[in-house]
């Protein structure tokens, strides 16, 4: 196959964004190569912003085929949590056919070595780039996000944390030289003298199973962390959120194959409705590596079956935040309504439990009961999201029928400190949107357990009243040791109750967020500086990025010759 694009040509355009990664993974600094503004990406061509929804517009009602070995038919039937009837099909896979295809271009890409898979990745990232607008409607259309939110996390920051576990990829397999002169001194005798080589190999074939809320952030780090270590990848889309990656699969073949590469090392297999074949592909052999986020019923069933690959999971926590005190008031209840707000809390981060001692907190506002506390809350809430359309702007729409039904049953709970209401978007009238509701439990009353000790994944959130701040800390910790945590936040003045909540996030192995009041969240993560999860609890077996996440991927395989 002729290479359309040299390996020099590669290396010349992307090599120092890969050394410019691998600096920020090493200082943990600020730093991105994808803007995060829409206008950032030109006013002609590809890059703009009318171009993208034109883009996005002609995908409608079309059948992407992208030329894969074993196609056996055509599926589809994707609607948009905004209303639309997105039309697309995309192949369904007869995996007997696919999967021997796929395996068959790992030789090359293995010889090719680490530079050059690295290289190969950041072009398919940046092409993806190019096309940010567009992938942002596919986002903002199968997740529900709204457009800015989708264009930014399911653009930028989706492909910072592919970049990312390419840098991570890159450096866990340069660790070890490519070749080694070996000689051990023998006294009188001549020297033991070996040549010794050794080659990072790849498992086999990755699984990304996708997520509907976010297809590509939580994609990307799986599929470039396997790709990058030499093993071909195949995705399996949610069925509601299939649009996104399957336009990554697109560019990723396209790339490979301009690159000398055969295209079958990135695939996509869509599913028929109800057919289910994430089970079916978890368990072939041929699978080495799985990557998962979602429900911790089907993670668990994974991580217990899948015993012929390596496993990784994002799976569901119960997110805390301790308010013990508070040494900027306004600032905390900005922060935690915000929070709270965002994509209509479809967030694996987002915080469920805001734990509150009854007896009220201290503030520079002077002194402030739990009643209000929450109701100070309730009313930033409101402010923020009073006017219709920036309520829009953040919240997006409720992705499943699943989410809304638990929003509607959590005002059953307990009392409501904030109901939820219907918000029309004149855009899109099919969308259903709805404002967070704020529960409040007592949580000396053990009937109140079973709500506040289990995920609510979407707008709702329960204020838990507790006796005193140990007993705050005592419940996080039960909270995050039993059913895990992505995030953890605290706010307070007090040395010690600080240093007793970052003890336990320690000890538990979660990820904690001290007194945020300004433009900084804790659901929100930086690539190349912060950690998504720990692995280290139950909400998730491996963290978004760090060596651990892409080590496993590849073996190192020696070849010793007498020298």
């Amino acid at each position: 196959m002729a290479a359309e694009l040299t390996a020099h040509q590669l290396i010349a355009a992307h090599r120092p964004t890969l050394d410019q990664a691998l600096e920020a993974i090493r200082t943990r600094a600020y730093w991105s190569p994808h803007p995060e503004h829409p206008k950032a990406y030109g006013e002609h061509g590809s890059l703009d912003m009318a171009a993208g929804k034109a883009a996005f517009d002609a995908l409608l009602g079309t059948r992407l085929d992208l030329g894969q070995p074993g196609t056996d038919g055509f599926v589809g039937g994707e609607v948009s949590p905004y209303g639309i009837e997105l039309g697309v099909e995309y192949p369904h896979a007869d995996v007997d056919v696919l999967l021997p295809a796929m395996r068959a271009g790992q030789k090359a890409w293995r010889d090719a070595g680490a530079e050059i898979r690295a290289v190969v990745c950041l072009e398919i990232l940046k092409r993806i780039s190019d096309r940010t607008h567009e992938f942002a409607h596919a986002v903002m259309h199968t997740s529900g996000q709204a457009f800015m939110m989708a264009f930014q996390a399911g653009g930028p920051h989706a492909q910072d944390r592919g970049l990312e576990a390419v840098a991570y990829a890159y450096v866990e397999q340069v660790r070890t030289p490519d070749t080694a002169e070996w000689t051990k001194p023998q006294g009188k005798r001549d020297p033991l003298a070996l040549t010794k080589q050794f080659t990072p190999v790849p498992r086999g074939i990755g699984l990304v199973i996708g997520c509907n809320t976010f297809p590509t952030w939580n994609g990307y780090p799986g599929l470039f962390a396997s790709l990058a270590t030499g093993n071909a990848v195949l995705v399996k889309p949610h069925p509601r959120a299939v649009l996104p990656l399957a336009l990554t699969v697109q560019v990723a073949r396209d790339v490979l194959r301009e690159a000398g590469f055969d295209p079958n090392l990135v695939a996509l297999t869509a599913e028929r409705p109800g057919e289910g074949i994430a089970k079916t592909l978890a368990t072939r052999p041929e699978i080495r590596i799985i990557d998962y986020t979602g429900s911790t019923e089907f993670g668990d069933w994974l991580e217990a079956n899948a015993r012929q690959a390596q496993v990784y999971t994002e799976k569901a926590g119960v997110n805390s935040v301790l308010v013990e005190s508070a040494g900027n008031y306004k600032g905390m209840l900005a922060n935690l309504a915000f929070s709270l707000s965002l994509y209509s809390g479809q967030m694996c981060t987002t915080p469920q439990n805001l734990l509150i001692p009854r007896d009220g907190i201290r503030t520079d506002e002077g002194p402030k009961t739990f009643d209000e506390v929450v109701a100070d809350l309730a009313r930033s809430v409101d402010g923020l999201l009073g006017d219709d359309a920036r309520a829009n702007s953040l919240l997006g729409a409720i992705v499943n029928p699943d989410v809304k039904a638990r929003l509607e049953a959590a005002a059953g709970l307990g009392e409501v400190a904030l109901p939820s209401r219907e918000i029309s978007n004149p855009e899109f009238p099919g969308a259903v949107v709805r404002t967070p509701v704020v529960v409040k439990l007592d949580g000396a009353k053990p009937d109140n357990e079973a709500a506040y000790m289990s995920e609510c994944f979407g707008p709702v959130s329960f204020a838990v009243a507790v006796d005193s701040a140990s007993d705050a800390v005592e419940l996080l910790r039960r909270t995050i040791r039993e059913k895990g945590a992505m995030t953890v936040g605290a706010y307070t003045t007090d040395e010690e109750v600080e240093q007793a909540v970052q003890e336990v996030c320690l000890e538990e192995a979660a990820q904690l967020s001290l007194n945020l009041v300004g433009g900084v969240y804790v659901n929100q993560t930086a690539a190349f500086s912060d950690f998504h999860g720990s692995g280290g609890n139950p909400a998730a077996n491996a963290a978004l990025t760090d060596g651990a996440f892409v080590a496993n991927r590849f073996r190192v395989v020696e070849v010793r010759r007498e020298a």
